[in-house]
C-alpha cells in the first residue's frame, strides 16, 4: 500500500510541475490515465496471483531433478552464492537511483517532477507486469536443486519466483529510461553512445551477478533485460511531443460525413 502511496504523489507532483513546464514530453491526467489503469491492475493482479501460490514442501523439494531443466539452463542449478547474491542488491538500489541524477542537470532540474511521474509510471508498470509473469509461470528457481543451499531458503514462496528475474528488470528500466531521457533532452550530447552504451551494460552485468547467485537461469534474465529494457524506454517515448516533421494521418468526423487525411511532413 505505501509503495502505491508514493506513486501517486510522484505521479501528482510531476503532473502538477508539468502544466507550466516545456520540456520533450507531454504528461496530463487524461493521458496518464492508461498508464496508470495498467500500473494498478497489473500489481494487484499480481498481489492476487502470489496469494494463490503455495510454500514448496520439503518432500517436493527432493523430488526435483536438475536434468529435468533445460540443457541451456543446467548449469545455474550448480550455483549458489551469497556474495554475489548482496552485490546484485547493492547494484539494484544504484539503477534504481540513476534517474535521480537529472535533478543535477542544468536541462532536466526544472523539469525533474515530470521526469519523476514518467519514471514511477515505468517503474510500477515494469514491477506489476514482473510480479505477474513470476506468479504466472512459479518456476523453481536453480538454488533450489543445489544441495548446497539452506532448505529453509527453498521452502518459501519465492523460491518458485524464478521467471523472469526483478532485478534484471529493474535495472534495465532504470538505465535505459535515464538513457532515453538524457538521448531525448541532449539530442547533440556526444556522450550519448556512452551513456546508452552504459545502459546496456549495467543490467548485463545484474544479470550476471542473478545467475552467479543461483536465483535465475540464463533465460529468466534475458526475459528480465528485454522487459525492463522496453519498458524504460517506451514509457517517455510514448510522452514525447509529436513536431510537425513527421507524416501524419487525421480522421475528421461531421454529422453526415468523414474524412481521412494524410498529411506528408515536410
Amino acid at each position: 500500500m505505501k509503495h502505491f502511496i508514493l506513486f501517486f504523489l510522484i505521479l501528482l507532483l510531476g503532473i502538477s510541475v508539468s502544466l507550466q513546464a516545456q520540456s520533450p514530453y507531454t504528461v496530463n491526467w487524461k493521458k496518464e490515465i492508461p498508464y496508470v489503469a495498467t500500473a494498478v491492475g497489473l500489481n494487484l493482479g499480481g498481489a492476487y496471483l502470489a496469494s494463490q501460490v503455495k510454500d514448496l514442501t520439503p518432500s517436493q523439494i527432493a523430488a526435483l531433478d536438475a536434468n529435468n531443466v533445460n540443457s541451456f539452463d543446467r548449469f545455474a542449478t550448480e550455483n549458489f552464492s551469497s556474495t554475489f547474491a548482496r552485490a546484485s542488491n547493492v547494484l539494484e538500489i544504484g539503477t534504481q537511483l540513476a534517474p535521480f541524477l537529472f535533478i543535477t542537470g542544468n536541462k532536466t532540474r526544472k523539469y525533474f517532477g515530470q521526469i519523476m511521474a514518467l519514471y514511477a509510471e515505468a517503474t510500477f508498470i515494469n514491477t506489476g507486469l514482473t510480479i505477474v509473469t513470476k506468479m504466472s509461470f512459479r518456476r523453481t528457481r536453480p538454488f533450489v536443486y543445489n544441495p548446497a543451499a539452506p532448505l529453509e531458503d527453498k521452502i518459501g514462496r519465492t523460491a518458485r519466483a524464478s521467471f523472469i528475474s526483478g532485478h534484471t528488470s529493474t535495472a534495465a528500466v532504470g538505465t535505459f529510461f535515464a538513457a532515453k531521457i538524457f538521448a531525448d533532452f541532449c539530442p547533440d550530447s556526444k556522450w550519448k553512445p556512452v551513456v546508452w552504451g552504459a545502459a546496456a551494460v549495467i543490467p548485463g552485468v545484474m544479470g550476471y551477478f542473478r545467475v552467479a547467485a543461483g536465483k535465475h537461469y540464463p533465460t529468466d534474465v534475458i526475459a528480465g533485460y528485454l522487459v525492463g529494457g522496453a519498458i524504460g524506454v517506451l514509457v517517455p517515448h510514448l510522452h514525447k511531443k509529436r513536431g510537425d516533421k513527421g507524416n501524419k494521418v487525421e480522421l475528421n468526423m461531421g454529422f453526415s460525413s468523414a474524412q481521412l487525411i494524410y498529411k506528408i511532413g515536410r
